[in-house]
């Protein structure tokens, strides 16, 4: 645990911390409850609050994390910590107004992935606009939505291979990106200042072309050397990026710099509220050493 930061929410601090090793930020219950309730006393309201989601089956308050965090007297204490869903759960036990408008924005998020489930076409649909919300070009998302198909085709590969186990993907995924960005999927992360965020989203045109073509050659060394198991579907991940790796090596020489840039999106897009979409640009700033 790591990357500790306090988040204001309606003038009220609640304290997050990042789990780098898990990609999941825990929240502080007490301040959360603080912020929705008002109550002088969060923490006995917490309590409470414990004790009737327990004798209602409910096992979320049985399993949240505990944490050092710093009080105001600056000390560090042990509190009660959830990710994201369980503090979303939490919050949809809380029987108060400030937790009216996300309970209506969750019942509404669920009957949208309902509505996917039995269509899956609007899934695409509804990524396809998010994209445009967030300010990126219509060509770009173009490009983005193909980027998933051939990603979609590897895993089918690893997938036919005899790899199942979600490790693993994430294994073969970080053999591929070293291979040809020279870091791993959370180093990459790192290098840009990304936590949640998706990599492939803050990937600079060049950088998605050169994970792209990593992705679509290990697929179709995989279809034609028909690797069965870890050891040789990772050989197949290795050489695909390895073939990027050359193709990048041959674009720095000629640029004179390198392509592997810090910049995440929102260091050149804004929301379409604000700009104009814009396509996302090559990075001349980071010389090749």
């Amino acid at each position: 645990m790591e990357n500790f930061a306090i988040q204001l929410f309606e003038n009220t601090q609640v304290r997050v911390i990042w789990n780098e090793e898990e990609e999941k930020y825990y929240f502080s219950v007490v301040d959360v409850i603080q912020v929705l309730t008002g109550s002088p006393r969060p923490r006995k309201y917490w309590s409470a609050l414990k004790t009737k989601l327990k004798e209602e089956g409910n096992e979320v308050s049985q399993n949240l994390g505990h944490l050092k965090l710093p009080a105001p007297d600056g000390k560090m204490r042990l509190t009660d910590v959830a990710d994201l869903e369980q503090i979303l759960r939490i919050i949809q036990s809380v029987p108060s107004p400030k937790a009216e408008p996300l309970k209506q924005w969750l019942a509404n998020v669920g009957a949208q992935r309902i509505d996917q489930m039995i269509d899956p076409e609007l899934t695409f649909q509804m990524a396809v606009e998010d994209y445009r919300r967030q300010g990126y070009s219509d060509k770009w998302i173009n490009e983005r939505m193909r980027s998933i198909e051939m990603r979609k085709e590897l895993t089918d590969e690893w997938h036919r291979a005899g790899i199942h186990e979600q490790k693993d993907f994430a294994i073969l995924t970080n053999v591929l990106t070293k291979a040809w960005s020279g870091m791993t999927t959370g180093e990459y992360k790192r290098h840009k200042g990304l936590t949640k965020e998706n990599l492939r989203d803050n990937m600079t045109n060049i950088e998605l072309a050169l994970n792209t073509l990593a992705e679509v050659t290990a697929t179709e060394l995989s279809r034609q050397n028909n690797p069965q198991g870890m050891a040789q579907t990772r050989q197949t991940a290795q050489e695909g990026g390895e073939v990027a790796r050359n193709a990048r090596t041959d674009i720095e020489q000629r640029l004179g710099h390198t392509v592997i840039s810090s910049q995440k999106a929102s260091d050149y897009i804004r929301p379409i509220e604000d700009a104009e979409a814009k396509e996302l640009p090559a990075d001349n700033k980071n010389k090749k050493k």
